[in-house]
Parts: C-alpha cells; structure tokens; sequence
C-alpha cells in the first residue's frame, strides 16, 4: 500500500496554513512530510489521513483518489488535538482504552499482556507525559495498529515531546520494516536527522528474522496475539478513542 501526497497544500502565499509539500510513504519506507508552525503539522496529518480535503494538490492511495479508503487504513497517531491523549494518562489507561475500542476485551488481565509484550510493564502505571518519546511513539502506534482494517499509520510532531530524533524514529524505522505504510509529520530539524536515517530501513524481507515484533503484528493474520481475545467484546459503553479527543 502506498500513499503519496502530491503537492498537497492549504492557503496560499507565504502565510498559507499548510504550505504545499510532497511525500511517497509505502511498505518498508515511511514518507517524511517536513513543516513548521504549530498549527501546520496538524493540517499536514489531517490531509494525510484522508480526514480534510487539501485546498490543491491529491492524497493518493495506490494511485487513486479515495479520500474514504485513506481513511479507513491510516491512523493519526499523537496528532496534537485530535489524536493524543490526555497528558495525565497512564500507560495502562490508554492501552484499557484502546483495547476497548479495537473490539478486544480490555481485562486488567490483557492489559497487563500488552504492555508486557511492549517491554513497558515498568511504565504502567506512569502518565505518559513523563515517559521517553520512543516508548510514547511505540506504544501509540501499536494500539492504532490493533484497530480493524488500519494499515498504515501517520505519526504527528514526535519532536515536540524531546528525546533524541534518533532514539524515535529507530521505532518508525521498525513499524515500517514490519510492512506497515507510516507519514511521517515533523519539523525541518528532524526531518533531515530522520531523511538521513532512512537508508537504515531494509526490504521487509530482508528484516524478517531480526524486527522485533509488537502485539500488533498477529493482527495482519487471521489469528489474535498470545493473551489477546480472539473474539471482540461489546464496546458500546467504551470510552472514546484518542482520535476523537481535543
């Protein structure tokens, strides 16, 4: 699955809300869609998601124009706004929340798995706002990657959290090794580290007996992780996702 945005933009002249950019993300290698401002990487996310129309230029998903199915596969990850969570939240918190509303049964119990398949059962019971920006973009963009059909992923402004670029992207560049399509949205500073590390990212084939996998990973076959529900639960009284938050 590719998607590329093909000088997208919103506004125009020098202070144009999202100034026209270009990115190609696909299976193994994540697009980097460099901005500024605080309100751009927002709008740049929005549009790369298929959830608003850009003023010119295309979205295109595989070669076509699909704003629908854009949005059905891709995830806004920690989009400022729209899709990060509460700063207050601890770990457990969130992934209860995002279990929930994936349609798997959020027990203490499955909970406790996730994490624990993450290597961040120390971080459990710490509000997100005070763990590393690598665990935080790690364990975000697992839980999007439990939601039915989400194959692709946009991560918004890691770099506003700190941390090393380094440090974060090294779990972009694994998402991706996984064959999982990933945008990434970030200032012009990281972008360059991140362009620069790009060369890191091998063919998904060439990656496969050394990438780590995350809990996510059994979601693209027919069977659920170990200590995961194989079944969804009712989730009508589930909070709501991240994604709906502002």
């Amino acid at each position: 699955m590719t998607l590329e945005l093909a000088a997208v933009g919103i506004g125009t002249g020098p202070g144009a809300e999202l100034p026209v950019v270009s990115a190609v993300a696909g299976p193994g290698h994540p697009g980097v869609v460099a901005v500024e401002t605080e309100q751009a990487p927002v709008l740049a996310s929005l549009v790369a998601g298929g959830r608003m129309k850009p003023d010119t230029g295309q979205v295109l998903l595989d070669g076509h124009d699909d704003p629908a199915a854009v949005r059905r596969a891709f995830a806004l990850v920690d989009t400022p706004g729209v899709a990060e969570p509460f700063p207050v939240m601890t770990l457990k918190q969130i992934v209860h929340e995002e279990l929930a509303f994936a349609g798997r049964r959020p027990s203490r119990a499955d909970v406790a798995t996730v994490l624990e398949e993450l290597g961040m059962t120390h971080w459990s019971d710490t509000p997100v706002q005070r763990v590393p920006t690598d665990a935080r973009v790690r364990l975000l963009a697992e839980l999007a990657l439990l939601r039915p059909g989400v194959t692709g992923l946009v991560i918004t402004s890691p770099e506003r959290h700190g941390g090393a670029v380094a440090d974060w992207f090294a779990v972009v560049r694994d998402v991706a090794r996984r064959g999982v399509t990933v945008v990434l949205v970030t200032s012009k500073a990281a972008a360059e580290t991140a362009t620069a590390l790009l060369d890191t990212i091998t063919d998904r084939g060439d990656a496969a007996d050394t990438t780590t996998e995350g809990p996510e990973d059994a979601t693209r076959t027919e069977d659920a992780p170990t200590g995961l529900p194989t079944e969804p639960t009712d989730t009508t009284d589930a909070p709501a996702p991240l994604e709906t938050r502002s």
